[in-house]
């Protein structure tokens, strides 16, 4: 089914294009929200007659475009992230993560039109991120991941784990003073297990 759009539909088109979309899209979706008209001789002439209103909303669009084109390529973004010596991050940058750190400056972007390397960034250093604006304008983000170093601890989230060791007489020492505690305090002691309990990892 043709229409012509009534306003900018993301992921379709902008104002006064001409679309083929299917019917049930068309009477579901774009004509109750008034998005879209059905595309006929009556239709055709009301745009045509709005077409230099749509050139000029066109025109904010591209000046607003090469503003932010300039804003975005001026600065460097750093996203500082969980990381190991060895560089690795604990996680990845993704184009969400590109998209959150942009917001905080007051950059609102299309998640989907921040193109990250890769998809995804998996190691500390620069990069240069690639975003969509208007048309076929494009800008060029450069991107500083830096690492930070965390404690094993806040690794997992969980207790490191300790040698069994440690942990067994760690346990038998919050235990009671009965003969049989201190049997399998004394065992512990010397590595071994009693033979009617399962070796503890």
């Amino acid at each position: 089914m043709r229409v012509i759009l009534n306003q900018d539909v993301p992921n379709l088109g902008e104002l006064g294009d001409v679309k083929d979309v299917a019917p049930g899209y068309a009477r579901n979706f774009l004509f109750p929200r008034n998005f879209a008209f059905a595309f006929n001789k009556k239709t055709q002439a009301l745009f045509e007659k709005r077409q230099a209103e749509i050139e000029a909303m066109k025109a904010a669009k591209r000046q607003s475009s090469a503003s932010l084109k300039e804003k975005l390529e001026a600065e460097e973004l750093v996203v500082a992230v969980p990381a190991g010596k060895n560089g690795k991050l604990y996680g990845a940058v993704t184009n969400a993560t590109v998209y959150d750190e942009l917001l905080k400056k007051g950059i609102e972007i299309d998640r989907k039109k921040i193109e990250v390397p890769g998809r995804s960034i998996k190691s500390v250093g620069s990069y240069k991120v690639l975003i969509h604006l208007y048309e076929k304008e494009e800008a060029t983000l450069r991107l500083l991941v830096q690492g930070v170093e965390v404690k094993a601890e806040e690794k997992t989230g969980e207790e490191v784990q300790k040698p069994r060791r440690e942990r067994r007489e760690r346990r038998h020492s919050e235990e009671d003073d009965s003969p049989e505690a201190q049997l399998r305090a004394f065992l512990a002691s010397q590595g071994l297990e009693p033979e009617d309990e399962p070796a503890q990892e």
